[in-house]
């Protein structure tokens, strides 16, 4: 396989839903196909000038607002699940006590800094503003993004590992002349989520995989060396893995290693797979079906 399959990456998902606290009750959040969806608000576009208006905030609304600020989030890499085993668990009660925390404190009000000073001079009551609004604004935005942060993390792993595949989508495909900015976050996440997977393959410890991110045509390579302690397994792959595979739950599928997509669907994809390191890749079809219990957004797939 030397290019990627016209299917999007998330052809081989199945919808996900979530249950989120909104208004006096309780709504739907869902996801398909790439896209998310609020099946208990019409208008949310009305919704949010009523909101600037001064009306009341839909959560399922902010919620939206939130999954588009972060589509293209390099941090989200970093704090998303890295495997199936690897549980980030955020209730709306921490949600909440979040918000209601960024709500108190502050950095207090210019005049109280003025009072501080001894007849402070106007330019030096001038620069005190200026670091104090500073200041509060860095507050805010760190607050804001931790509550944004929680609020993904809340809607469960079958959202959080989909932000991921669109976070990857948004970068994979930059220029040359962006790649050293981002590059370092990228092969993380790969080799991070990579690692887990080896480990369930081979049974090697993470510690002992060396990945590279794969920049030219093709799968990349898969090599395994040395013996005991000294074992590496030595892989480089496109940074496209993650998305196409990993987080459409095909990186490991009937004992194979999938390394490419040549066919994207559900619940029937056609993949490249490696039986074990240094082998030839082998065209397979797999084929999806309900996740293991507690695990109704993620797909079991079986060759």
């Amino acid at each position: 396989m030397t290019d990627a399959p016209n299917e999007p990456w998330y052809a081989p998902l199945p919808p996900c839903e979530a249950t989120v606290p909104c208004g006096q009750g309780t709504h739907v959040i869902g996801w398909e196909a790439g896209e998310l969806r609020l099946p208990n608000h019409s208008d949310p576009e009305a919704e949010l000038v009523l909101a600037a208006l001064g009306g009341e905030k839909a959560r399922c609304v902010e919620i939206a607002r939130t999954w588009r600020r972060h589509l293209g989030d390099l941090t989200v890499l970093g704090i998303g699940p890295r495997g199936a085993a690897d549980k980030v668990a955020v209730s709306w009660d921490d949600v909440d006590a979040a918000a209601q925390a960024s709500q108190g404190g502050g950095w207090g009000s210019g005049a109280a800094v003025a009072r501080r000073l001894a007849s402070p001079p106007a330019a030096a009551m001038a620069r005190a503003a200026s670091r104090q609004r500073q200041h509060r604004q860095e507050a805010d935005e760190a607050s804001q993004r931790r509550l944004d942060m929680l609020s993904l993390l809340a809607l469960g792993a079958g959202f959080q590992v989909r932000l991921i595949g669109h976070v990857i989508a948004a970068h994979a495909d930059q220029p040359d002349e962006h790649g050293p900015s981002i590059r370092p976050a990228l092969k993380a996440a790969l080799a991070g989520r990579f690692a887990l997977v080896a480990e369930r393959w081979l049974g090697i410890d993470p510690d002992q995989v060396e990945v590279s991110l794969h920049r030219d045509k093709g799968w990349g390579s898969v090599e395994l060396t040395g013996r005991g302690e000294q074992r590496r397994l030595r892989v480089s792959l496109p940074v496209w893995w993650l998305a196409r595979v990993w987080a459409c739950g095909l990186a490991l599928t009937g004992r194979h290693l999938v390394v490419a997509v040549e066919r994207a669907g559900w619940p029937d994809a056609q993949v490249l797979a490696l039986r074990g390191p240094g082998a030839e890749p082998v065209s397979l079809s797999a084929h999806a079906s309900d996740g293991p219990p507690g695990t109704p957004d993620a797909p079991h797939w079986t060759i």
